[in-house]
């Protein structure tokens, strides 16, 4: 694989003496600097090196396969089909100039297109793409999916650990949810579970007790449930997936979570891993003790009302001599830094502010048994009277007092001591906060949307997403465009890809960008014999844009 460097240095020292390889426009710029950065640092090489091939020969690179994959999923395309449109109208072929491709017209229909040169002889017709999309669809249906799924959290965690691409800090979200499929038997290991309205399964026993209009709002739903692992920053910076697994809707998720943990702490070492922030549903004391005193992993979860701890525990947070703080309500919004605005808009956004506060006023107060008027928070530590939890246990109580005089209690398991339960309580909110960044991957990113029945491609729509995700994520973040993070992807396709148009001039291994008319103005300004030169070199090139395709495909 070909990497090309940024040098506008050497491009203008060959350019001042009539020498250049290529020169191609780019108006998806960006998405040609992501795939430039994932190249320079050794990421995609990586990737292809270790991604569990089923192929013994190899006719075309893997890292075609595995470039051309992660940009299907940056433009939000499931369909294989759709390559040819996105490796056409993205900016995948500019990142690695004349390795890939050049545009050139075809002769029956007048159209700017490709033509590449490819990886075999085995075609009759002129190549119009790198490799044909049904090379990418068969090699990602005969990949194994569980194979994938290990690459992914192993080979890939340990190419993000070689990146540095995990913050120091170590807090690790674990997360399970359902991916909705068509009520078709033929989708390979799905299963059909009832649901209430907010999409929760009901049990059959849980189901007798609803009332009727209750009943009537459940529904069967086919689905496959997916288990992850976030590495996120405390201000959200940037969030990565250090694991995923796709199941059936009916596992469960809690060994499944425990397992992806061990086998990220195998594939990155310990240490890596320090803060776990889980969800009740992976309340497993055994687990939790292996994690702590195993893997020196910390882990933070809520308890439910109907262990015997939460009953212990809430007799000895009503003691008097128990110390309760006023919280605030935890937050982790990052602040940006303010930009000036025009006094218009000023005056606007003030008077925006003002009709806002006349409607709110004009509403109905909220009852008050749905009004928070007080946070407090308590801990209490060296708890051991979870019997299958062997490692001591902080208990975590927060209170919430309401305008009409209840009080709701909920409390947090944590094996760390804890001085401050505010801080504990603000780190569980971390876990909440992350939830937007699902709702994105599902409504923005077709998560859920298969092209087809078959597990293994369902499984490498799935792990590609999610890859595609996190290298945004690291690329946004090593490019100082943080803010663009908790983005949805469109919103980022909108605010980086469609960018300016600039000049590609390549000479060597090397690359500069140019505006057209800075461009025109450094031709002018050359010798006449360098002008000679790159005339010569542009008629000749210009021909070649002109007849590339010698035995084009018929339209």
């Amino acid at each position: 694989m070909e990497i090309f460097e940024q040098n506008r240095a050497q491009v203008l020292q060959a350019l001042s003496r009539g020498e250049f390889d290529y020169i191609e426009t780019a108006s998806e710029y960006v998405e040609t600097e992501f795939f430039q950065f994932i190249s320079a640092e050794s990421i995609l090489r990586k990737l292809a090196q270790t991604y569990p091939t089923p192929r013994q020969k190899e006719e075309v690179p893997l890292w075609i396969y595995v470039a051309s994959n992660l940009s299907m999923r940056l433009h939000g395309v499931d369909s294989f089909h759709a390559f040819p449109m996105v490796v056409r109208a993205g900016g995948m072929i500019n990142a690695f100039v004349k390795k890939l491709g050049e545009k050139t017209t075809h002769p029956d229909t007048g159209e700017v297109t490709l033509v590449c040169e490819g990886f075999n002889d085995k075609n009759f017709y002129d190549r119009q793409t790198p490799c044909d999309q049904d090379f990418l669809r068969k090699l990602a249906r005969d990949t194994d999916a569980q194979a994938l799924t290990h690459w992914f959290n192993h080979d890939v965690a340990q190419t993000f650990r070689g990146r540095k691409v995990y913050d120091a800090e170590g807090i690790f979200i674990g997360d399970a949810s359902y991916l909705f499929v068509p009520d078709n038997a033929k989708y390979e290991g799905s299963v059909k579970l009832r649901f209430d309205e907010h999409n929760h399964p009901v049990s059959l026993k849980d189901y007798e007790e609803l009332t009727a209009p209750q009943k009537a709002r459940c529904q069967w739903r086919r689905c496959y449930k997916i288990v992850t692992l976030l590495q996120i920053h405390r201000r959200l910076e940037q969030c990565v997936f250090a694991g995923v697994r796709l199941v059936s809707g009916r596992d469960h998720e809690c060994p499944i979570l425990y397992e992806m943990v061990d086998e990220f702490v195998a594939a990155v070492g310990p240490g890596v891993m320090k803060r776990l922030i889980l969800d009740r549903g992976f309340l497993d004391g055994e687990a939790i003790a292996h994690c702590k005193r195993d893997h020196g992993i910390d882990i933070l979860i809520p308890v439910r009302r109907n262990m015997e701890i939460y009953t212990d525990a809430m007799a000895l947070f009503a003691l008097p001599e128990v110390e309760w703080r006023v919280c605030e309500e935890p937050t982790v919004k990052r602040k940006l830094p303010p930009r000036p605005r025009p006094k218009a808009v000023l005056r606007r956004e003030e008077k925006r502010q003002k009709t806002l506060q006349e409607i709110a006023q004009a509403k109905p107060p909220l009852p008050p048994e749905s009004v928070v008027v007080r946070r407090e928070a308590a801990v209490i530590g060296g708890f051991s009277s979870w019997s299958s939890c062997t490692v001591p246990l902080s208990v975590v109580a927060n209170r919430e007092h309401y305008g009409d005089g209840h009080v709701d209690t909920w409390l947090l398991l944590d094996t760390r001591e804890i001085k401050d339960p505010q801080e504990t309580r603000c780190e569980y909110h971390l876990r909440t906060a992350t939830e937007e960044r699902y709702r994105q991957l599902k409504c923005f990113s077709n998560l859920a949307h298969f092209s087809s029945r078959i597990l293994s491609l369902i499984t490498n729509h799935v792990v590609f997403v999610l890859l595609a995700y996190s290298l945004i994520q690291i690329y946004l973040a090593r490019t100082k465009r943080e803010d663009l993070n908790p983005k949805t992807p469109l919103h980022i396709r909108r605010q980086l890809l469609p960018s300016d148009n600039h000049l590609i001039v390549c000479w060597k291994n090397y690359y500069a960008l140019f505006d057209p008319y800075e461009y025109t103005e450094l031709i002018l300004s050359f010798g006449e014999a360098a002008r000679r030169k790159l005339a010569e070199k542009s008629r000749r090139m210009s021909r070649q844009f002109q007849e590339g395709l010698v035995n084009p495909r018929s339209p």
